[in-house]
């Protein structure tokens, strides 16, 4: 068999297995997985762990947001994802006023194709909910390959984003005849509002009063109202960014009771807390929902551990300390949102594997079986198996690495893990089977990366 590459004497890792073999590829797929292969080209990954390469399900480039544009646009927000490890990211084609949803992500396509550098997929953002043909559209994107719809906001009224209670409720119904998820930024909008007002009010303008007006509470209320309705309609709910231990469990009880709801959280709610929100450029940091407690980073791991909570994704959304100073003290113009998805594996390594609290294995169900499962990816993507895509990133969980933005590919001039101590770090990331980043730099070429389109149902079939 004629194998363009092979890797030899790395130790393979999966969802389920770990166990030494080499890995044979041949126009971009995995052609064969033994001992004693030999290709046209070979890399050595002794020492290493060779994985599926990461799947970010939830990533915002070149988003128009407050006034401004997130930083790290298709080109250079691929180019991240590749020195990351990340193989597939998933943005969104969100809904403008007056357009189709098909317009919209068609529209989405021409700002991606022929820059992106990794694969890459969208979620359809439906805004106009009372649009009558907003039902047949839904089918239309299913068919195109975008089987899921995100984000449902049950925030940002004034913005224009909201999906009410009717809205939702009509989704999740939709969502069990055609077999999607349907994905929710959850929130109570009339209680944060409030709160916002009252703070505005007394002059307490400074980022966190960011935290205080979004508290826990509405983040368990909505997820609570979200769940009951997908249970009553039968359908198929996904939490994204779920930042709250009161989340993780409404979200474990829904899941005991037979609901189909799953959830995500982000290494950022993980590891940071609110109390940098107290400092000289606490602004920085302020991302919605917010960061939290130490006790809420406590509750999402045990909801990682003991699979309440199925994936990581990192809600990519970069804003330059520039873009970020455009707040001039008010909290409400900060533009919401932090960088990731670079940072996505090593954080997750270090804190999670190396801080003893689960496997290796475990490490690559949630950064990349399980995404690519529920979001219709798997076996293509999300696994080590002949016929699957090439797309592996060979993990040296032996070098340490002090962050640093001045050495990433990320446009943002600032890092919220700036000095993290990192154990481990992706080598070598390969996209169905051409090398695109090693150590860190970018070795690709611009527009290699390809719209994947991706298959109902995936949810329903998977064991996450």
């Amino acid at each position: 068999m004629d194998m363009d590459l092979v890797i030899k004497n790395g130790e393979i890792v999966t969802a389920s297995d770990t166990y030494e073999a080499d890995i044979g590829i041949g126009s971009g797929k995995i052609v064969a997985i033994g001992r004693g292969l030999e290709g046209n080209e070979t890399i050595d990954a002794k020492g290493m762990h060779v994985m599926p390469g990461g799947v970010d399900a939830h990533v915002h480039l070149q988003l128009p947001f407050c006034g401004t544009v997130s930083a790290d646009d298709f080109e250079n927000g691929t180019r991240a994802a590749a020195c990351g490890g990340v193989t597939t990211v998933i943005d969104f084609a969100i809904q403008s006023a007056g357009k189709t949803l098909m317009e919209t992500i068609e529209a989405r396509r021409k700002e991606a194709d022929g820059k992106v550098c990794v694969d890459y997929g969208l979620h359809a953002g439906i805004t106009n909910w009372k649009n009558p043909g907003v039902w047949d559209e839904m089918e239309e994107a299913v068919r195109y390959g975008i089987p899921s719809f995100n984000e449902i906001f049950m925030v940002y009224r004034k913005e224009g984003w909201i999906a009410d209670d009717y809205d939702l409720w009509q989704a999740l119904v939709v969502s069990r005849k055609l077999g999607v998820l349907i994905c929710v930024h959850a929130e109570n909008v009339f209680v944060t509002e409030s709160l916002t007002e009252k703070y505005l009010s007394e002059g307490k303008t400074s980022a966190y009063y960011h935290a205080l007006s979004r508290p826990n509470f509405t983040e368990g209320e909505a997820i609570q109202r979200a769940i009951t309705l997908a249970e009553a309609a039968q359908g198929n709910l996904f939490i994204v960014h779920m930042s709250t231990k009161e989340g993780v469990k409404a979200v474990a009880e829904g899941r005991k009771r037979g609901i189909s709801v799953s959830a995500e959280t982000c290494p950022h709610y993980l590891v940071l807390t609110d109390d940098l929100f107290k400092g000289e450029n606490g602004h920085y940091y302020a991302t919605c929902p917010p960061l939290r407690k130490q006790e809420d980073c406590a509750g999402l791991w045990a909801g990682l551990v003991d699979g309440s909570v199925q994936t990581i994704g990192t809600d990519t959304c970069t804003f330059t300390t520039e873009q970020k100073n455009m707040w001039e003290g008010d909290f409400t113009k900060i533009p919401y949102g932090l960088p990731g998805v670079e940072n996505l594996l090593p954080v997750l390594h270090t804190a999670g594997v190396n801080g003893g609290k689960f496997s290796i294995n475990k490490f690559v169900r949630l950064v990349s079986t399980n995404p690519a499962k529920l979001f219709g990816l798997y076996p293509q993507k999300g696994t080590i198996a002949v016929g699957s895509d090439a797309d592996i990133c060979i993990f040296d969980p032996n070098r340490k690495v002090v962050m640093d933005y001045r050495e990433l590919q990320t446009n943002c001039d600032w890092s919220p893990y700036q000095g993290m101590k990192l154990n481990g770090y992706p080598a070598i990331t390969i996209s169905r089977g051409e090398v695109v980043a090693r150590d860190g730099k970018f070795v690709g070429k611009e527009g290699w990366g390809r719209f994947v389109k991706r298959k109902a149902g995936g949810h329903i079939e998977s064991n996450c």
